[in-house]
Order: structure tokens, then sequence, then C-alpha cells
């Protein structure tokens, strides 16, 4: 078959149709997994999977799949291409669903060319890719793989006192099938980088070939609340303090490494959040990342160590809870290689690269082989409704995907 290339009106159509479910009075986007919001996205894109003539199938923790399954084609395990609609709060409209969007694309596209794959292709959005109501975060892909248990899942409780799989139940995603009941002979996700570095470079294309591993952990320091003018500060035991001596210690342990490490204090409150009151409570929590396992490790016992060290000169005590956590993930370098030179082919720049960011295909990477393909990000940003790729490289991505797509399923791995 010649060169083909996706229907470039139809995808950029259907991101900014997406991206505007959701949107509030206030022009924020947010569709958190299982709320009303995402229900519409979700009801969305089933809308187009069936448009596509495609199968619908539905699973317990409420994961998307639409099935190309022409009849030819015999029992073979499928190439599957996905990603996630769930967002942030007040997000931008390309994270996770460029990838979905653009999955379902390339079917449609291969499709409408008479292509005959050897094998079927899946499109699938996973549910609570961002984790912001559920912890932990790529909780449909995990349970997916395997790595979670999906009645421990179902029974998650949100931030706002919901449980997942009463919500999914609510919304009408609690799906028959058993997760993990389609197993890919290979996955394939297509994404915004969400850093700086393609667009830095000048380079179209990334061929990702690692994610970085990913801590995640709640600590929670006690002191003694008390009046904030009549407390001489050598007598006090301030939580607050404390909190902020730890945020200091990572960020100034990061920026003085040598090493890719980032440490990031995302959420945090105080107890009891009076302006004329010590804190006596601070709970906060701490998002450590490394590409190198060991690396990552010596960076939970360098914050243990500092804790233990504050508890002896704060007069304060601390718990740890752990969140999440995740080792580095290496791709499939059969896979890596197909998405260089399909760039190449296409007269692309292409850069062998990192993820800094988690995302559903290191979770896939535990039953099939696995890669991802990035785009730039203008200005290395998103989780942030300045979120922009340019159409033109969403486009060459999407058509990357395609290139990758009909390799794949026309036997090609």
């Amino acid at each position: 078959m010649s060169e083909i290339s996706i229907n470039a009106e139809r995808l950029l159509g259907r991101i900014l149709e997406l991206g505007d479910v959701g949107r509030e009075d206030d022009g924020r986007l947010i569709r958190l997994a299982a709320s009303d919001t995402e229900k519409l996205g979700r009801d969305k894109f089933v809308s187009w999977i069936e448009r596509a003539g495609l199968e619908v199938a539905v699973d317990r923790i409420g994961n998307i799949f639409g099935i190309w399954k022409p009849a030819a084609v015999s029992n073979e395990a499928p190439l599957m291409l996905g990603s996630h609609i769930d967002t942030v709060i007040n997000a931008g409209i390309y994270d996770g669903c460029y990838g979905v969007l653009s999955g379902l694309e390339v079917i449609e596209t291969l499709v409408a060319a008479g292509f005959q794959p050897s094998r079927p292709i899946v499109v699938a959005a996973f549910t609570n890719e961002e984790g912001v109501r559920y912890a932990p975060d790529m909780m449909g892909s995990l349970v997916y793989a395997g790595g979670l248990d999906v009645d421990t899942a179902l029974a998650t409780v949100g931030t706002d006192g919901t449980k997942l799989g009463e919500e999914l139940r609510r919304i009408g995603y609690d799906g028959e099938h058993q997760p993990g009941f389609i197993r890919p002979h290979a996955y394939i996700e297509l994404h915004i980088e969400q850093g700086p570095v393609l667009e830095r470079e000048g380079i179209q294309i990334g061929a990702v070939e690692n994610l970085q591993g990913i801590s995640w952990q709640r600590v929670t320091i006690s002191g003694d609340a008390n009046h904030a003018g009549t407390t001489p500060i050598s007598m006090r035991r301030d939580a607050g303090h404390a909190a902020a001596l730890v945020i200091t210690f990572l960020r100034e342990r990061a920026r003085n490494s040598n090493t890719p490490t980032v440490a990031t204090v995302g959420c945090m409150t105080f107890e009891p959040n009076a302006i004329n009151v010590i804190p006596s409570r601070a709970t906060f929590t701490v998002d450590l990342r490394d590409p190198d396992e060991e690396r990552l490790r010596q960076e939970e016992a360098a914050l243990e160590a500092y804790l233990a060290q504050l508890a002896k000169e704060e007069g304060v005590s601390f718990e740890v809870e752990r969140l999440a956590r995740f080792q580095p993930v290496w791709f499939d370098g059969r896979i890596v290689d197909l998405i260089a030179k399909a760039a190449a082919r296409r007269g692309h720049t292409v850069r062998r690269m990192t993820s800094g960011a988690g995302h559903d295909a290191q979770m896939i990477t535990r039953i099939a082989p696995a890669a991802m393909i990035f785009v730039p990000s203008l200005g290395g940003i998103s989780h942030n409704p300045k979120e922009k790729t340019p159409d033109e490289d969403l486009v060459a991505g999407a058509n990357m995907l395609l290139d990758v797509a009909k390799q794949i399923a026309g036997g090609g791995i």
C-alpha cells in the first residue's frame, strides 16, 4: 500500500470538540474521573467509535475500547492504541485526549484505505489516568495490566468522599468485561511531550525509550498549636515551619544534583489554618521522580533521613503514607526503532528520549511490548489551559502513529 495520511480536519475538529466537554462557566476545563463531565466526554467518544463502525466494549474499571476486527482477521492478539480522556482541574485540551482520538483516527484511516490487517486494532481510553479524584494515577491501565485488584480499585474513596465503583455505576460505565480481557500484541501511545525538550531543540517527533520512576508520598508533621503573638520563636513546635524546611530541602537537593531527579510538593494543608495560630499540623504530598531506580531509592531515603533530623531539631513528629510507587520503565526497542524510522521516512526530525511524566503505556508494558510517540509542547506547558501543540505537529504525530500501526498490524513485529 502506498503512503496514506490521516484526515487532519477530522482529528483536529474532534480534539476541539472534546476540549469543550466539561467547560465550566468560568471557562475552566474539568473532566475528573467518573464525574458527570467525564461521562459526557465518554459518551462523545463512544458515539465516534460507533460512527466508525467499531465494536464498543467497557470493562469493570470503566476502560473503554473500540475494536476493529475485520472478518478475514484470525483471533490474533490485537495492536492496541490509546491513552485517556480524564483531565486535571483547569486542564488543557491535548493531554491524553490527543492519543485517544488519534488512535481512533488511525483505525478510520486504515479502514477507508482498504488496509487489511493481519491482527485486530483496538483504541483504548483508560480510566483515571490523572489520579486527581482517585489515587493512584494511571489506575485503569494498572488494573488492566494486573497490577491492582479490580475490586480494590473500585472501592477507592475519592477526594470528595465518593467511591469509584459507585460513580462508574452511576454514570453507566461499570462494564461487564474483566480488565485484561484483551491482551494486546503491542501497545503504542501518542502524547504531547508535556515538557520543553522537543520545542527547545527544534525536533518534531520524540521516540520515547523510557519513563521515569515515580514515588508519591503524603507526609504529616505534627507540632503544637499556640498563639502567634505570645509564643517566642525558640519555644515553638511549628509544623508549618517544618514543612517549609522540607520543601526547601527537596528543592535544593534536586537543584544541586547532577542527575535528572525532580521533586515536587504539590498539595499542602495546615491545621488549624488560622492567621494567628501556629500550625499544629502540616500535611503535604511529595512527588519524586528519576529514570534510575537506585537513585529514586536514594532520594526516598534522603527524605526519610531529613524528616528524622527535623523531628529532633524542631521538636515535631511525622508520619509518612505511601500513595503510589512505580519503577522506571524501558520500552520495547523494536517499536522505538519503528517510530524513529517512520519519522525519517516522512522527513521529520526525531529524538530518542525519556518521558518525565507517567503514562498508561508504562502499565501496559507489564503485559505487552509498548512504546510512545511524543510531539512538542509549546513552552513545555501542560496541566494548564495554556497547553498548546501546533496543528502541524499534531498531524505529524498522528501520521507517525498511523505508519507504525500499519507496520505492526501488517505483521512487521
